[in-house]
């Protein structure tokens, strides 16, 4: 997902017969969970903290994201507005042409990612006796090349592909656990030297972090929820249950063996090549849509230049990513995330039951100015300050991404009250 304009009614407001049932918001937000990087999350929070404390982290994530997610529902359900023209709203033209940039740069980082996670299966095949001759450079640097023509020339069959390996994917991860803590038990303590030793709080804020863009980005989803109270319900059916139980599938698998590489445990699970290709196949649909993604993002903010374009830099970039060793820093990644994303969905909820309270949407969407510089102000503030605060032990909450986002929102209440009305006062039908 991702803050760009693409789909029906990219540049207005969605009709209200094309709204659906909350429901089937819930399954497609659940799915989201189920990914590689999030087993890895979910498999270095549980060596740190142990199996319980694991479980709570992730509950805790569940509800913050679940409580986020329902605040940018409630502006969608109540503007039927897509993500990028809240953005554009708040930030004004060029300012969501900046985070739209920055947005593109995440998904590239996490083709970045599962890239990584492409080459780490090639190279179990070649540890299974398959002759593929390369090393894991030479997997990323392949992989990247396939997924972007692919992307390039097959986006939509991908798209389709996804809707089977991502239920796939899950059967796998509980079959490795099942048959992990059968053959090793269950251990519930934590690791004596984890791999990424953490706080309960750097935890949790790894953990929102990993999901932060989903939550931003919801609006593209849940405007066309049929109403308020059906929206709540969607995001309580999904982040709350979700989120634990992949943590539940990560730690009991790596707490019986201290291995957090989900190749190696479906190794050593017995599976062998058919489960592998089907990993492979989940990892390529997710990085079709990080570079399709991207590209939205771009295009908006580059019309002039080919999509196709921002898919080739993309594929690049996120491959250059993943050879210099962005799955070694998984949880800076992710903490950073927690810190840069979500002050922009702050401050477009802020707006909305604010500033453009008494606006109807179409009309607060017109006459936009090209940057509203107390929003832009306030969301690199945040981030600066937040940043300063960790690298100098200082905290409000322990948890990073909730500091970062209590500072947005205390900043720009502030600048609401105190900035004159002419550069925060919703703009009217000309």
């Amino acid at each position: 997902m991702s803050a760009a304009p693409g789909g029906e009614y990219a540049n207005a407001p969605v009709p209200e017969h094309l709204t659906v049932p909350g429901w089937r918001v819930a399954l497609i937000i659940a799915s989201f969970a189920i990914a590689l990087p999030s087993f890895l999350n979910g498999a270095q929070t549980s060596l740190a903290l142990g199996f319980w404390g694991g479980v709570l982290v992730a509950f805790l994530a569940g509800l913050i994201l679940c409580g986020g997610a329902i605040l940018t529902a409630w502006v969608s359900v109540r503007t039927r507005l897509n993500t990028y023209l809240l953005i554009q709203r708040s930030f004004g033209l060029w300012g969501a042409a900046l985070v739209n940039i920055v947005v593109a740069i995440v998904h590239y980082c996490w083709f970045g990612v599962n890239v990584s996670f492409f080459a780490g299966a090639i190279m179990a095949l070649v540890g299974q006796g398959y002759a593929i001759p390369g090393d894991f450079g030479t997997f990323v640097i392949a992989g990247s090349i396939l997924m972007t023509v692919s992307t390039i020339y097959g986006f939509r069959a991908l798209d389709r592909l996804a809707l089977i390996a991502v239920p796939l994917l899950g059967i796998i991860l509980v079959a490795v656990a099942v048959i992990v803590t059968r053959r090793y038990g269950i251990v519930l303590e934590r690791s004596a030297t984890p791999p990424v030793p953490m706080s309960f709080g750097i935890a949790l804020s790894a953990l929102v972090g990993g999901n932060m863009l989903t939550v931003a980005a919801m609006p593209d989803l849940s405007r066309y929820i049929r109403t308020v109270r059906s929206a709540t319900w969607s995001m309580i059916l999904s982040f709350p249950i979700a989120t634990p139980l992949l943590l539940i599938a990560a730690a009991l698998p790596v707490l019986a063996t201290g291995e957090t590489d989900i190749m190696k445990l479906v190794v050593m699970s017995g599976f062998g090549l058919p489960v592998l290709l089907i990993l492979i196949l989940s990892i390529w649909t997710v990085n079709a849509l990080n570079l399709y993604s991207a590209s939205l993002s771009m295009s908006a903010t580059f019309p002039k230049v080919r999509p196709w374009m921002f898919i080739c830099v993309g594929g690049a970039v996120g491959g250059a990513f993943a050879v210099m060793g962005i799955i070694d820093s998984f949880v800076p990644f992710l903490l950073f995330l927690g810190i840069l994303i979500p002050p922009i969905a702050a401050i477009y909820v802020i707006d909305t039951f604010i500033t453009f309270r008494n606006s109807d949407a179409g009309v607060s969407i017109a006459n936009l100015p090209a940057v509203r510089w107390p929003a832009i102000g306030v969301w690199l503030g945040s981030i600066v300050v937040a940043l300063a605060m960790e690298r100098l032990g200082l905290t409000l909450t322990t948890v990073p991404m909730i500091d970062a986002t209590i500072l947005a929102m205390l900043a720009y209440l502030a600048l609401i009250r105190l900035a004159p009305k002419a550069v925060l006062a919703p703009v009217d039908a000309r």
